[in-house]
């Protein structure tokens, strides 16, 4: 119960925590130090033109010193893409994307070659993606070379063709044999049709572009919505194309609004809050693990930053979270998406309301003060009004100069959750037993509960047991804790926990142990106290050991409940066992060492007879071989049937009988090969005395 409490306890912070989620913070060292681990190139290079270029254009907007050198290696594969016969519109359109950022040089000749081969391509296409290659590649040797004559003479015809695509929701199909729309396709056919404008070789139909920009602001209507504000494109599974996901359809749909907004001299008519909505979609991501998702959201952020619809500004935070204690000051950061520096302009703290609170405001609106240093809106001291607990603080930006409200939108009032913190005082702590009849002081004491305690108390089950103790704030106001908990635990690990109340600064808990002598399954005994005061905000939240009670409770009935079976400890269920102690038994007494003696010359006795009996046959040596060859074996013989008994004097002194049987099989083997050789010298001996 104690890793419930505790866990609990966690689970109040990071719940205080995650309501900071609403926080969109611009791009910083992560993203840079991530690029850098997504974009490694294997073996120098990488495996396309496509991923290359995303390298590329990430180090270039991150703006990253120390990155791989790619250069050598993307010249290479530009110049053999750019000078292949067989290189696709899609394959020159990248090679022409990295190449404006690598800067390699490509031959005039094989780049009027490009031209006509993606004029070709323009003229001969068929899907969207078709136009978007050929026209986007035309558009980067524009910007690459202002020599090259790019143009496109029928750049109306090519408008149509591209928009006969559209549907009447604003979205895009991939070809006319696709009945299937995507907002994918939308932002590709933006900038498709951004590019066609560029390439225009006179002005484009105004009806035209009026057209195209009612189709954006349909496209703009089926935008989705997250709580933080945060606004993004999604599509459903396109028949033929993968499913890009969200990062990628938002970031698409973008790349073409500002695209197209770069080309068009009229203004799209967007609210604002809706470009400062994709910004908080990007931000809101954090740090993305896939490559081509963080690549999109860098890309994405970059059009944000440099948009000609609206430039977005973020408030950023160092810390939401305060400490009175600490006399922590508000601190408020102001830029673009990416970082960068913003106008002159006013930061004002213009509302303070208590979380889950629609009272009036605690704070009256003041601005806040700009520091030259750290570039940062400083409010110094917080209003005495604010106190330990959570709050949601109301900003609000002011430009100096109105010329710069058409560039950039700050939004109306942001709402920003703010926790503040300190360390709450813990006064009048005390613990009592009291009569149940009278009301009156059995036994009482003060407890530390900053400190260590050891009380002991004793009751019965006609007693109560009171515990009581004020929490005040930094500024002297009451405070109630998320929990206060008095928990109870058996000498046999059965734990009751109990809720502290409160009035006002007082808590106090009454437990009447007669009308909870069921609930403690009628156990006498040691109980052991610990109270529990946890908040997100409280700095000295504790968890202390009170002392312990001798509760002397009735007998239990037959029909009274037990206690529950504990659980049981997995360490010490699947833990290291005890060590086991065997004990053998005392050995036999051994019989006296003379009858030993004695039984040991009885052994002996046969084989003396043995001898005794071989002399009296008349055994000799008259036989013995006399040739070298016969003789060794001879020798061997008899040396092996002594090697054989003396490993029988071993096995009864040292050996057990597996070694015996191993080292007998080695022996056995050698006396049978001798032995049969020496056995035939006799034989054809005697053979040869009967034949003579």
């Amino acid at each position: 119960m104690a890793r419930r409490l505790a866990g609990f306890l966690v689970l109040l912070l990071v719940v205080s925590i995650c309501e900071a989620a609403f926080l969109f913070q611009p791009i910083s060292d992560s993203h840079r130090s991530t690029a850098l681990e997504l974009f490694t190139p294997d073996h120098g290079s990488f495996k396309s033109l496509e991923e290359t270029y995303e390298a590329l254009r990430t180090f270039q907007i991150l703006g990253i010193e120390k990155k791989p050198d790619l250069t050598a290696t993307a010249c290479r594969s530009i110049s053999e893409t750019v000078g292949s016969s067989s290189s696709t519109a899609k394959d020159l359109f990248y090679a022409l994307k990295a190449n404006s950022i690598a800067e390699c040089k490509i031959d005039k000749k094989a780049s009027k070659g490009i031209i006509s081969r993606l004029k070709a391509a323009v003229s001969g296409a068929s899907s969207l993606l078709d136009f978007y290659y050929s026209v986007g590649g035309l558009v980067l040797i524009k910007d690459q070379s202002s020599e090259a004559d790019v143009h496109l003479a029928d750049a109306e015809g090519v408008f149509r063709s591209v928009k006969a695509f559209s549907q009447s929701d604003g979205r895009w199909r991939y070809s006319s044999n696709n009945p299937e729309s995507s907002a994918f396709a939308a932002g590709i056919a933006l900038e498709t049709h951004a590019g066609i404008v560029s390439l225009a070789s006179s002005e484009i139909d105004q009806s035209l572009i009026s057209t195209l920009k009612n189709d954006i602001i349909k496209l703009f209507d089926s935008i989705e919505k997250y709580d933080d504000g945060a606004l993004y494109f999604d599509d459903k599974l396109v028949d033929g194309h993968e499913y890009q996901g969200p990062v990628s359809t938002t970031s698409s749909v973008l790349r073409g609004l500002t695209a197209f907004a770069a080309v068009t001299a009229e203004n799209l008519n967007l609210p604002g809050d809706k470009i400062l909505g994709l910004a908080k979609f990007f931000l809101g991501i954090g740090v993305p693990g896939d490559a081509k998702d963080f690549f999109n959201q860098i890309d994405s952020l970059a059009c944000l930053e440099s948009n000609r619809v609206s430039i977005p500004l973020i408030l950023s935070f160092p810390s939401t979270v305060l400490s009175l204690t600490r006399k922590d000051s508000l601190k408020v950061g102001v830029s673009t998406v990416l970082g960068s520096e913003v106008p002159s302009l006013t930061v004002k703290l213009v509302g303070a309301f208590s979380s889950g609170s629609k009272d009036a405001s605690l704070v009256e609106s003041q601005e806040l003060n700009f520091d030259k240093t750290s570039g940062l809106h400083i409010l110094n001291d917080l209003p005495k009004s604010i106190d330990v607990g959570s709050y949601t603080f109301v900003f609000e930006i002011v430009l100096h100069e109105p010329k710069h409200e058409e560039v950039y939108f700050k939004g109306s009032q942001t709402k920003v959750p703010i926790s503040v913190t300190g360390l709450i005082k813990i006064e009048n702590s005390e613990i009592a037993v009291l009569d149940s009849d009278l009301g009156s002081i059995e036994s009482q004491k003060k407890l530390d509960l900053a400190g260590k305690n050891a009380i002991s108390l004793s009751a019965n089950h006609l007693q109560m047991l009171r515990l009581s103790f004020q929490l005040t704030t930094p500024r002297g106001r009451s405070f109630k804790p998320h929990q206060a908990f008095l928990k109870l635990r058996h000498e046999s690990k059965v734990e009751h926990i109990f809720v502290v109340g409160n009035s006002g600064k007082q808590f106090e808990i009454v437990l009447n142990f007669l009308g909870l002598v069921e609930k403690f399954f009628y156990l006498s005994g040691k109980y052991d106290m610990e109270l529990t005061v946890g908040d997100a905000a409280m700095e000295n939240s504790l968890l202390v050991a009170i002392g312990h009670i001798e509760l002397d409770l009735p007998e239990a009935p037959e029909k009274a409940p037990r206690p529950p079976p504990q659980p049981v400890d997995p360490y010490s269920r699947y833990g290291p066992k005890a060590e086991i102690t065997h004990i053998f038994r005392a050995p036999e007494k051994r019989p006296p060492q003379e009858l030993s003696l004695a039984f040991l010359g009885l052994t002996i006795l046969p084989l003396l007879g043995f001898l005794i009996g071989l002399l009296r046959l008349g055994v000799n040596l008259k036989n013995f071989p006399t040739k070298p060859l016969p003789a060794t074996f001879a020798v061997l013989f008899h040396v092996g049937i002594g090697a054989v008994l003396l490993l029988c004097v071993f096995f009864w002194v040292k050996l057990d009988l597996f070694q015996t049987l191993k080292i007998l099989g080695f022996l056995g083997g050698i006396l049978v090969f001798v032995g049969h050789r020496i056995l035939s010298h006799l034989a054809a001996a005697s053979a040869k005395l009967k034949s003579a």
